[in-house]
């Protein structure tokens, strides 16, 4: 198995870099894409799909195979079209080219370009590219940082919840109120904020919210990136059994799940 780069404590590693011009690369076709018209269709679970999620997963797996050959790539629509690697529980990467597809289809600017790399089921690197907001994530093992536009990077971490209460992030998609007001009963709320993509995950890193409970479907690629940067930031997704959520497993649809800053 090839090397990669190795860690030494400072923000940028080579690394998260090289992802970071990935995701860069992706999000600008899929910028190209979203300024004029486009068509729409339906996978085979009536999900949307766009030429802008097949172009950038294009770009996305040429660029990871250059980087190195050697790791295996599972991709949200090469998945759909049935091509899964064997990568057997050790080091692979997760890619959602396009993660908000409904997003982008409204075209709310709430949509991300999602690159993470696994192992041993932990996701310990991520980058998360949102292309309108030109707002970049990235962490992993060595901490998490944020980058605004053309900005210089700067280190995020997850806050302590503030008196007036928790900041909730719901999906604007797939939210569930009842249950979200269920499962956070007996805690104080200060507000609830809707948010479409892996955003979510990435306000609570950032410390610009504090929880984020999903009870609705998603996939090991919508959720593996921005979790990386999560654990960077301080934070943890949980399963509603209190456990890390993990990576690799016997299907790729997750569990329930709650994002939390430092308030869990």
């Amino acid at each position: 198995m090839t090397a990669l780069p190795p860690i030494d404590g400072n923000f940028p590693s080579e690394t998260l870099l090289r992802l970071s011009e990935i995701a860069i690369e992706a999000g600008r076709v899929i910028e190209a894409i979203y300024a004029g018209d486009f068509a729409v269709g339906h996978k085979s679970d009536e999900s949307p799909v766009t030429e802008a999620d097949l172009a950038a997963e294009k770009i996305i797996l040429e660029r990871l195979k250059q980087f190195d050959p050697s790791i295996p790539i599972v991709s949200e629509e090469a998945a759909s079209a049935g091509h899964v690697p064997d990568h057997g529980m050790g080091r692979f990467w997760l890619v959602d080219p396009l993660d908000g597809t409904k997003e982008f289809v409204r075209r709310s600017g709430e949509f991300t370009v999602n690159i993470g790399l696994i192992e041993g089921g932990t996701p310990v690197l991520g980058v998360v590219l949102a292309p309108v907001p030109k707002l970049l994530y990235a962490g992993g093992r060595e901490g998490a940082w944020k980058k605004d536009g053309d900005g210089s990077w700067a280190p995020i971490a997850c806050r302590i919840p503030p008196p007036e209460g928790l900041s909730v992030v719901a999906s604007r998609s797939h939210g569930d109120p009842e249950r979200i007001a269920s499962y956070l009963a007996g805690r104080k709320i200060a507000e609830m904020v809707k948010a479409g993509s892996s955003l979510k995950i990435c306000r609570i890193a950032e410390g610009s919210a504090d929880v984020y409970p999903r009870f609705g479907p998603t996939s090991e690629w919508d959720t593996a990136a921005a979790h990386a940067v999560l654990l960077g930031a301080g934070g943890h997704l949980i399963t509603l059994d209190g456990k890390e959520l993990v990576y690799g497993k016997s299907s790729v649809r997750n569990p329930d799940f709650v994002a939390w800053g430092l308030g869990l």
